[in-house]
């Protein structure tokens, strides 16, 4: 009968570790599409009440012309003339909205490129953040180097790699691990650790 229990057991805890994730990805995915339809309803229903397209169609087509200008936007902003009307629109924006340069700076560091964003070119380490002598370490990424021997690491929080603490310690305090990815990093964040052991396995370079 014990055994039966266990079977039992073992066989629901298996399909709600299969399907639980799929349910929230569902959910995810869900909320999502909601919100973007909620915040282009305007112009979904300018679409549908002067071509007569269904609003799923004109949703997708609302969406694609969003895209299309964000393509066009971008390509414009890196030539020379884009990058001067880019920076007098910034300097006009700050103005009229303070919190503006905050909130783009934060997406800057997300989603930028490998010259903005430190999540994109910083390097992996791990560092004994309570001195020399104690064997503790912690994961974290150097975002900074400075020339009096000491570099600014960020050591962010698990689940969330975007949260974390920020801290500027000697350099001979930190380990680094060139053949670790920062992408492979914050999936062991993510993880709350997991994978640790294959992210600092150093290669066998001889």
């Amino acid at each position: 009968m014990s055994q039966l229990k266990l079977f039992v057991r073992k066989a629901l805890i298996g399909g709600v570790l299969v399907l639980l994730p799929i349910v929230v990805i569902g959910f995810v995915f869900r909320w999502a599409f909601f919100l973007v339809t909620d915040l282009i309803q305007p112009l979904t229903d300018y679409t549908t009440q002067h071509y007569g397209l269904p609003e799923l169609l004109a949703d997708s087509l609302v969406i694609a012309l969003i895209l299309a200008t964000c393509f066009v936007i971008g390509t414009l902003v890196s030539t020379g003339i884009g990058k001067w009307l880019h920076n007098h629109f910034d300097k006009y924006l700050v103005k009229l909205a303070p919190g503006y340069r905050i909130v783009k700076e934060i997406i800057t560091q997300i989603f930028g490129n490998s010259e903005d964003s430190p999540f994109a070119k910083g390097e992996v380490v791990r560092v004994k953040l309570f001195g020399e002598n104690c064997p503790t370490t912690v994961t974290a990424l150097v975002t900074s180097k400075h020339n009096d021997g000491t570099v600014t690491i960020f050591m962010p929080t698990g689940p969330n790699p975007t949260s974390g603490n920020i801290y500027h310690i000697p350099e001979k305090l930190v380990e680094y691990f060139p053949e670790a990815s920062v992408e492979k990093m914050m999936k062991s964040i993510i993880a709350c650790g997991a994978g640790s052991d294959v992210l600092f396995q150093k290669k066998d370079l001889a």
